[in-house]
């Protein structure tokens, strides 16, 4: 059990994981689910939790805050209607992201076996900002799903099939298949014909993912990647525009290798080479083409998962964050204002809390 092996308690947990032990209590418990999936990750590895199991948490936890919007306009209904309307109604900004919150694993097809890779929050379905919040009361489905990431917090590992539905079988054949009345949306959480079709065209433009028909985290970042590289609205739901672009085929996803961006990030980075791949792999697992959606509709981009806010500071865009060059060297600028890597709270205190083997 990841609590139990790690032979600490709650505040210590909690100070190790960057949130008080009542709340990491609270996650523990199934009474609420983390904003965040940083606090997540953090908590698995100070506990020693493995790649797999880390895989399986930020699933889970994606779920879960994908669900978040239902409860949260029905709990904001609700109030309306015993206390009448709020004095103003602008909505409040959601919270800026940490720089680089990192991302949540993906499944590729070349995995590093050592490799542990950060959070990543997922807003497939409109790609628009969240509440930051939780709801006064979590609505059935939220709760059922905040006991399940309990359950691995607190229990360890194991392994339940959310977010697959009924397959698909479209109407039509060949390579027209996304444009059957059955493949109409393909978004986070499918698992049809659909999807595999999506994962099928991503592979065939040098994306680096698995074809099992299932539309997750993974897939959710190949897609996003693509659309950017596409220059159609980068959504992370397959809509018309990057249907149209996936069968045009004039799309690539080729990319450098992960020793390539090593070799130039302990080039950029002379004056700490180690650390600097250590964040790197952290953030994104050396991917030029990671992408980490955020709860408030931001997201993080490229080899270091530089943030929107970020990207605006350094004069960049999503596109220009996925070329592994100007990523590092972006990375290294940031690095510059300290000599350290505070733009990267949750790789730097993950590195240090890393159990040794």
């Amino acid at each position: 059990m990841l609590k139990d092996r790690s032979g600490r308690g709650y505040d210590r947990l909690g100070k190790e994981a960057g949130v008080s032990g009542s709340s990491l209590h609270r996650y523990c418990s199934g009474l609420s689910v983390p904003t965040e999936y940083r606090v997540v990750h953090a908590f698995g590895k100070v506990c020693g939790a493995s790649a797999e199991e880390l895989r399986e948490l930020h699933r889970l936890w994606a779920l879960a805050d994908s669900d978040r919007d239902a409860p949260a306009a029905t709990a904001a209904t609700a109030a309306t209607a015993e206390d009448g309307p709020e004095p103003s109604a602008e909505p409040k900004p959601a919270r800026e992201p940490a720089p680089h919150e990192p991302a949540g694993p993906a499944r590729t097809t070349d995995p590093e076996p050592d490799d542990v890779t950060p959070p990543q929050t997922s807003d497939a379905e409109a790609g628009a900002p969240r509440r930051a919040r939780l709801p006064a009361r979590l609505s059935p489905k939220l709760a059922v799903l905040a006991t399940v990431v309990a359950v691995l917090l607190v229990a360890g590992f194991i392994w339940l099939p959310f977010g697959r539905s009924a397959g698909a079988t479209p109407a039509s054949g060949g390579d027209e298949l996304l444009d059957s009345p059955a493949c109409r949306t393909v978004s986070m959480g499918q698992h049809d014909e659909c999807v595999r079709e999506v994962q099928k065209l991503l592979v065939r433009a040098k994306g680096r993912l698995a074809v099992d028909g299932d539309f997750g985290p993974e897939t959710l970042r190949r897609v996003t990647a693509f659309q950017v590289l596409a220059g159609v609205t980068a959504r992370g739901v397959v809509d018309d525009d990057t249907k149209k672009a996936l069968y045009a085929q004039k799309v690539t996803m080729v990319t450098w290798s992960r020793a390539k961006v090593t070799e130039r990030i302990r080039e950029v980075f002379a004056e700490d080479p180690d650390t600097a791949v250590a964040v790197a792999r952290c953030a994104s697992f050396l991917d030029p083409l990671y992408v980490l959606p955020n709860t408030n509709g931001s997201r993080n981009w490229g080899v270091f998962q530089i943030s929107d806010t970020r990207l605006q500071e350094l004069d960049g865009t999503p596109r220009r964050a996925f070329d592994p060059e100007w990523n590092i060297r972006a990375a290294h600028r940031l690095w510059s204002v300290r000599h350290d890597f505070h733009d990267w709270p949750s790789c730097e205190a993950a590195l240090k809390n890393t159990p040794k083997s």
